[in-house]
């Protein structure tokens, strides 16, 4: 009686046991249409919660999984609906549309290869299945994409390589690695705004992924934002401590700004030529950071022009400004070195290009001067022609035009060829020209200070050297020049 009253009881639990599953299963297939419901209506959350339902209600029904699986899918949560792809198809490895969204969050979130057995197992359940055949396709497609960029990234073409990722993200559009690679040559390229969003992208759905972290530090760094990119890439190695590309950045970043610090403390203590080898090194560092390495070069330029080495200056100079054409500090101190060594146009050019770029009163005043000298350079040099200086007395240019007037005069080189006359003739008349402006006071200070002499009267075309010549020596008669010898002369005066 007892052994008959312990299976009544078994029995009577096991009935409603099955009852219920029954109404588990009734149930769930209620959450499944109500999902569906939903998803058509595009409201995934909602299609969400009721197929998590009908999972709940029945966790062994494959075509629940792959219902919320394609629900992630549609919300952008790639690596939620992964698993829930996988689970369809362990309890259902028949699951063409299992096997199908499998690969497709493999693809999206840049498993190519992984993504290509997911499709070949569901063209092999159904060889005509055309989404099976074009998905596959897009996973080889995005395998070579990967396989280019790795190649182009090796030879530094960064644009191809930006490229490459573009595309392979039309497929994989959940891919931080692809994604982080775009960045990183966005970087290279000096894109640094559009490398910052895609890092800042990641960064907001994972604040601890060290290559955004990494991106965002780089940006900066070649921003010449030094300090604050030591931030990033130590936070970086915080996360991934043998993250070796941060590793190198920032050894890099700190190396960069304590030989630029060392620079600078030499220059303004008056030490150029330690100033001089300290920049060079850093210059060494790496030379993709153009921002801070034209800094440098201007700064070594400007070292130089303290040691009078002015063609380095200039040299320095046009390669800061070759690395960035908006410095504009390094243009005025090219600018300024082309003043020193009298290349005038060139000088006016950057004053120009200064000019344009900031309308300041200094600029304009700079610009004015150097076209003003460019002005004086064109004329003749009446104080080389003398062989004076620019301060010489009264005296002194009466004493240079005797000398040279003598040393040029047409009757001392009479025997001359006719090529020889000719071009004593022209320094005579040079010389003469030269002792009309600089003796009057009037028409030198004129000279001096750029003014055109052909105004008021002043019209060198109508000069006359010799009547200069006679004035000076006393009138006709005053001197005659007397042959001594082969190639020898002397003057006497009447």
């Amino acid at each position: 009686m007892a052994a008959a009253a312990e299976c009544d009881v078994v029995m009577a639990a096991t009935e409603p046991e099955l009852l219920d599953d029954e109404e588990a299963k009734r149930e769930a297939e209620s959450f499944k249409e109500q999902g569906n419901a939903y998803y058509a209506k595009k409201d995934y959350n909602e299609a969400f919660n009721y197929y998590t339902k009908a999972i709940d209600m029945c966790p062994k029904n494959a075509s629940y999984y792959g219902n919320r699986a394609a629900t992630l899918m549609m919300l952008g949560r790639f690596r939620e609906a992964l698993g829930d792809a996988q689970q369809s198809v362990r309890l259902d490895d028949s699951f063409v549309r299992g096997h199908l969204r499998e690969g497709k969050c493999h693809l999206s979130l840049g498993n190519a290869m992984a993504a290509c057995r997911s499709f070949q197992r569901a063209l092999e359940l159904d060889h005509k299945n055309t989404q099976a055949q074009q998905e596959f396709k897009n996973a080889n497609a995005v395998m070579e994409y990967e396989k280019i960029a790795e190649m182009d990234f090796e030879k530094r073409d960064f644009r191809k390589v930006v490229f490459c990722m573009d595309r392979a993200l039309e497929f994989a559009p959940a891919c931080h690695r692809f994604k982080i690679l775009k960045a990183e040559c966005l970087t290279m390229l000096g894109r640094y705004p559009e490398a910052q969003s895609v890092a800042s992208d990641i960064l907001r759905m994972d604040s601890t992924n060290a290559d955004a972290l990494y991106v965002r530090g780089l940006c900066l760094y070649y921003e010449d934002c030094i300090e604050k990119a030591v931030q990033f890439f130590v936070q970086a190695l915080r996360m991934a401590p043998d993250h070796e590309k941060a590793c190198v950045a920032c050894r890099n970043a700190k190396a960069l700004k304590a030989k630029k610090e060392d620079g600078n403390k030499a220059f303004k203590e008056g030490n150029y030529k330690l100033a001089y080898e300290l920049y060079t090194e850093a210059l060494g560092i790496d030379p993709n950071n153009i921002k801070t390495n034209a800094k440098l070069y201007c700064n070594r330029g400007t070292v130089n022009s303290k040691l009078r080495k002015l063609d380095d200056a200039i040299e320095d100079c046009t390669n800061a400004v070759k690395l960035d054409d908006t410095y504009i500090k390094a243009y005025l101190r090219r600018a300024q070195c082309y003043m020193d060594t009298e290349q005038y146009e060139e000088a006016v050019r950057d004053y120009e290009k200064v000019y344009q770029t900031e309308k300041t009163k200094e600029h304009k005043q700079l610009l004015k001067n150097a076209q003003l000298e460019l002005k004086r350079s064109k004329r003749k040099d009446y104080y080389k022609i003398l062989g004076v200086d620019k301060n010489a007395s009264e005296d002194e240019i009466k004493k240079a035009y005797r000398k040279r007037a003598l040393m040029h005069h047409p009757d001392r080189h009479s025997g001359a060829s006719a090529e020889v006359q000719k071009e004593e003739e022209k320094k005579f008349k040079e010389v003469g020209e030269a002792f009309t402006i600089l003796s009057d006071p009037k028409k030198k200070t004129r000279y001096d200070s750029g003014q055109d002499l052909d105004e008021e009267g002043m019209n060198m075309g109508d000069f006359d050297a010799n009547n200069i010549f006679k004035a000076f020596f006393g009138g006709p008669g005053g001197f005659s020049f007397e042959a001594s010898g082969p190639g020898n002369f002397f003057f006497q005066f009447g």
